[in-house]
């Protein structure tokens, strides 16, 4: 908001102004993918841009977007926490709803058992398929009681505003694609990235608590907050890892699939 009213009173535009948004939103994305993969960065940003939740953030909930990018950034560049932790928190004052991401990394810092948090996702899914709002609940009064009223307003349940409310199957299954895959590299293949099982934990933290939000008015804004890591937990093992002579062909497969989803949903 500081920012908007600067660029104002600069007399520098409207359009201006929305071109420095992009430059951030898409520029600090691009920098965190040259960083985590610095052999593919192009084939990595381009899973960015296909991503399903891309172009609106890029278009609609551009704050929460810039964040998200700011956030990215600061993961990759984990090991360094002189860098890493006031970036993140840099973040808090672009968006307010990037507590969750934070709170999820100093969470995956404590404690970093990849399988625990993969039965947490499965006991939320379960909890979120017998409709219970609990723990919404919970998180309404807690941001009503922060003086947080557009977050409590988020997780309001409603049916009038137009929005598609109830169990999101097709999101479900959206998320589980990175879960799955980091079952399968790190329970299955055993192939242990201390750097991915922290990417993985937050991203299954965030996922979570957006299960147990499910039935919000906006449940998307809060997918997005796991959603904005998706491109890099999903395809890290196969840029990153050793998985044999087909990582390439089955990095093809998930970025089609990947693409597909995105394009099933908008058409």
């Amino acid at each position: 908001t500081n920012l908007m009213h600067w660029w104002a009173s600069l007399r520098l535009g409207f359009n201006s102004l929305m071109v420095l948004v992009a430059c951030l939103y898409f520029g600090g994305t691009y920098k965190a993918v040259c960083r985590i993969f610095p052999n593919d960065k192009l084939a990595a940003y381009l899973i960015f841009l296909g991503a399903f939740s891309t172009f609106s953030y890029g278009t609609n909930g551009m704050r929460a977007g810039v964040a998200a990018s700011v956030f990215l950034l600061a993961l990759s560049y984990a090991g360094n926490w002189i860098v890493t932790i006031p970036l993140a928190f840099v973040t808090l004052y672009i968006h307010h709803s990037m507590v969750m991401p934070i709170f999820a990394m100093f969470a995956a810092l404590a404690y970093r058992k990849t399988n625990v948090y993969l039965g947490i996702w499965l006991v939320c899914v379960f909890i979120s398929a017998l409709h219970i709002t609990w723990f919404q609940d919970i998180f309404s009064q807690l941001s009503a009681g922060s003086g947080d009223k557009s977050g409590a307003e988020y997780l309001e349940v409603s049916n009038s505003g137009g929005w598609r409310t109830g169990f999101r199957l097709d999101f479900i299954l959206y998320s589980a694609m990175p879960v799955v895959v980091s079952y399968y590299t790190v329970l299955k293949k055993k192939i242990y990235s201390e750097y991915y099982s922290f990417l993985v934990n937050i991203y299954l933290i965030t996922n979570s608590m957006w299960l147990l939000c499910m039935y919000a008015n906006f449940t998307n804004r809060i997918a997005y907050l796991s959603w904005f890591m998706y491109p890099v937990v999903l395809i890290y093992p196969f840029l990153n890892d050793d998985w044999g002579q087909n990582r390439y062909r089955i990095f093809a497969i998930i970025m089609l699939l990947n693409l597909g989803f995105t394009l099933a949903m908008q058409y």
